[in-house]
């Protein structure tokens, strides 16, 4: 393993990866045992448990190298040079099993956690699809599929675990084909993962990819050294709520707590680790370390203030956090709007210009509430934080612009169903703009020869493709007029259009995160389409909107219809 798995070729030039790019340059690197025995006491010093994960059945293709007759296909394989997911996973056979145990067993013997985190997350089944050794265990175990197989697969090595004194902890995919009995759920495709898994009675870490992913970008991608996608700033990982309200208070009592993750792909320095890490770590341990109850941004924030001194003493490269009050641009149906800014820290000052210029330290102070005319080219407001000694924080911007309602469209009773019109498509994308050059995909047809719908915006079940694209058409009526602001969270492209405008663009590959944007309807039916690729790994669609006498929710489906095909 050390000879072989822990050295690949070279390594993707940031997201070159169709066409790649590589470095040429050889990277290798392990811990020995000695050194992660030193890792484990260096924590417990510090009353931290340091849980390994091993991860099976998928990200394994190292191993793989190392070790090709523990695939179900003949290989060779190379250690990736590329982040992401590969069609290369363990084949469930005798063999494969005891290396498993023989490594598990090694690294038991290294750290003394309760725990030990299998991974089961992004494992494409397509290799057990095609392989004689994996149909045959299917048929022996009277098992349903290849989603069960997993499971049994799981199931096997908690056995193994538990038979050694230790629990397995998994990532939510380890739901799909049936829980492993004493599992523990990893819950990073969102809470539902977690919402399932503490129902059936198991214990839940939440950890979803909106809240508590640190790897995400904090601010606007142009001014943020690189990252894998996403947006989470401070004030939303504040706003995690690890106990969702859908739990009964037994259910509850299976939410462990919450973990914020920091995956280093694109992470070369230690600095480059603390400036993704720091505030938000002291926002989530705010979160998981206090009641809901007590919780309170501007009492956190004073906190803060006396915190990051703090860590600039010991060294420590923290983010400074932006200015609050420009988180996305808004609409007016007025010839004026009031801007509101403040710091999430105190003891600083906000700059700010009216002009689409960066400010700087001789640029307007703020000293109180902006009255602003706008009209429908719209005025940019661009504001930082500088702290005492002069430290400057990043430019956060947002344009703010006078609008029209946009009239309905008048939809026949008679001329309209319930939910999305459908359609599928099979390929590989890089932008929604594509998603008609790849072949038609089934997305769940209601009966033969009738057209495919959805009752909301979402993935359907069972999409027999790792990468593929929906469009989602049809109308969304709402009940008043006024603006309405409309949040669009998917893994990876989408894009939502209103009438003849492009409301949220969230295209291009990248892990799941939320973008908002705002349009101004009358009351009634409006034409509603939403374009979404998944390109391999993680995956998630979900709208939501929120305007005059709604709160933030999801789009109920009550407002959604499209017009009926011929035999609909």
């Amino acid at each position: 393993m050390t000879e072989v798995g822990s050295c690949r070729a070279e390594t993707i030039v940031e997201k070159n990866f169709d066409p790649f790019v590589g470095d040429g340059v050889e990277y290798c690197g392990f811990y020995t045992q000695d050194e992660a025995r030193e890792i484990v006491e260096y924590a417990r010093e510090r009353f931290i448990t340091v849980m390994p994960e091993i991860e099976l059945p998928g990200h394994s293709v190292a191993a793989l190298a190392a070790y090709p007759e523990f695939a179900c296909t003949p290989g060779p394989f190379e250690v990736s040079t590329r982040w992401g997911v590969t069609q290369d996973i363990y084949c469930p056979i005798e063999e494969t099993f005891a290396f498993l145990e023989d490594v598990l067993t090694e690294v038991m013997e290294i750290f003394p956690s309760p725990y030990i985190h299998i991974g089961g997350d992004e494992a494409p089944k397509r290799a057990w699809e095609e392989s004689a050794l994996a149909q045959e265990v299917i048929r022996r175990e009277g098992l349903a599929d290849e989603e069960e197989l997993q499971s049994w697969f799981i199931r096997r090595i908690e056995r193994f675990l538990n038979a050694h004194g230790r629990r397995l902890m998994g990532w939510d995919e380890i739901l799909e084909g049936g829980l492993a009995p004493d599992a523990t759920v990893m819950s990073w495709r969102g809470m539902v993962g977690g919402i399932q898994a503490a129902r059936e009675g198991h214990d839940v870490v939440m950890t979803p990819t909106g809240y508590a992913y640190f790897d995400y970008y904090q601010g606007d991608t142009i001014q943020e050294p690189l990252a894998i996608g996403g947006l989470t700033p401070l004030e939303r990982v504040y706003a995690f709520e690890p106990v969702p309200a859908e739990l009964s208070a037994t259910e509850a009592r299976h939410v462990l707590g919450a973990q914020g993750n920091v995956w280093t792909e694109y992470i070369e320095t230690t600095e480059y680790l603390e400036y993704m890490a720091f505030p938000r770590a002291l926002a989530l341990s705010e979160v998981v370390w206090s009641p809901s109850s007590q919780r309170d941004w501007g009492a956190f924030t004073q906190r803060l203030s006396s915190n990051l001194p703090r860590l600039e003493a010991q060294g420590v490269n923290f983010r400074i956090p932006d200015v609050l009050g420009l988180e996305e641009d808004r609409l007016s149906l007025e010839d004026s709007v009031v801007v509101e800014l403040s710091g999430a820290v105190t003891g600083g000052e906000i700059r700010y210009t009216l002009d689409g210029t960066d400010p700087g330290q001789s640029s307007s102070r703020y000293e109180g509430p902006l009255m602003m005319p706008v009209d429908e080219n719209g005025t940019e407001v661009s504001a930082r934080i500088y702290l005492e000694g002069g430290r400057e924080g990043k430019v956060r911007r947002a344009r703010f612009s006078r609008t029209h309602l946009m009239p309905a469209t008048s939809v026949p009773r008679g001329g309209r169903s319930r939910g999305l019109a459908a359609r599928g498509f099979a390929g590989r994308f890089r932008s929604v703009d594509a998603l008609e050059t790849g072949e038609d995909l089934d997305v769940g047809n209601p009966s033969p020869g009738a057209p495919s719908s959805l009752p909301r915006v979402a993935i359907p079940d069972g999409i027999p493709a790792l990468s593929f694209g929906l469009i989602l058409n049809g109308f969304i009526r709402v009940p008043r007029k006024g603006i309405y602001t409309f949040f669009l969270s998917s893994d990876d492209g989408s894009r939502l259009t209103v009438g003849n405008r492009v409301v949220v663009n969230h295209d291009g590959p990248h892990s799941m995160a939320e973008r908002a944007g705002q349009i101004a309807l009358h009351r009634g039916w409006h034409p509603m389409e939403v374009r979404y690729f998944q390109s391999g790994g993680g995956y998630g669609l979900r709208l939501e909107l929120e305007g005059p006498g709604v709160s933030k929710r999801e789009v109920p489906a009550r407002w959604l219809a499209h017009s009926p095909g011929p035999t609909d």
